[in-house]
């Protein structure tokens, strides 16, 4: 009886021993388990973190988009101010080059007026004055122009009245061209005298046989100074010049 109480008392002790140690390693294995499962949740929460993000990228693609659009509205409003400026440019120099046609066109309009004015102007010659003046002028034509003609040089210079350079310039020279016939006329001593510019200018030269008979009511002169003188040319023969004096 002694030997089985002994027994029994061991065999309790042994179930003992092996219930806590049953149990620590259940706990170890808990403990275990549940690094586990603390290690798997960072791994669900990836693509929940990606299914958030999701919404800013997609708002950041259309505010993108949308700075692309007002960039490309931007560029084409500078472009439309650009052409518009151009073609305003464009306008303002067709007005200029037309304004300017018109004044030109008006100062053509001005001087074909004052030009048929200056002729309606001009006095009617009777017979009697177209008669003597024809007299005066047929009277010094020349027989032969290179043995009649002299120069200022071959008479010993000119000692008549000399116009001022500024009153010379406003009414002589080869652009101030003008018709002898309507002007005031008269014959002094033979010679025909004739008034321009405010000054009576004298032929003392003849002038060429091959000149028209009525040259002086037709062709335009003008009167320059040369050679130390004065000279009378008509624009139909420019090469030769008539010596005149002037006087007022």
């Amino acid at each position: 009886m002694k030997v089985i109480g002994i027994a029994s008392t061991a065999i309790l002790s042994l179930l003992l021993g092996i219930a806590p140690a049953y149990a620590q390693q259940g706990q170890q294995g808990e403990k275990q388990d549940h690094p586990q499962q603390q290690q798997s949740k960072p791994e669900q929460s990836k693509p929940e973190q990606q299914h958030a993000q999701q919404p800013q990228r997609a708002q950041q693609q259309q505010e993108q988009n949308q700075d692309k659009q007002q960039q490309h509205v931007q560029q084409q409003q500078d472009q439309n101010r650009q052409q518009q400026h151009a073609q305003q440019q464009e306008q303002h120099k067709n007005q200029q080059q037309q304004h300017v046609q018109q004044q030109q066109q008006n100062q053509s309009r001005q001087q074909q007026h004052a030009q048929q004015q200056r002729g309606n102007e001009q006095p009617q010659r009777t017979q009697e004055q177209q008669r003597v003046q024809q007299s005066a002028w047929q009277q010094h034509r020349a027989q032969s122009w290179q043995s009649d003609h002299r120069n200022w040089q071959q008479r010993g210079g000119y000692h008549g009245y000399r116009i001022p350079d500024d009153r010379f310039r406003g009414y002589f020279g080869p652009e101030h061209g003008f018709r002898i016939y309507g002007l005031p006329f008269l014959v002094v001593g033979g010679y025909p005298r004739f008034q321009y510019g405010g000054y009576w200018l004298s032929p003392v030269d003849p002038w060429p046989e091959y000149w028209a008979n009525n040259w002086y009511d037709t062709d335009d002169v003008y009167v320059t100074y040369a050679n130390n003188g004065y000279y009378l040319f008509n624009r139909r023969y420019p090469n030769v010049g008539i010596a005149i004096s002037i006087s007022v």
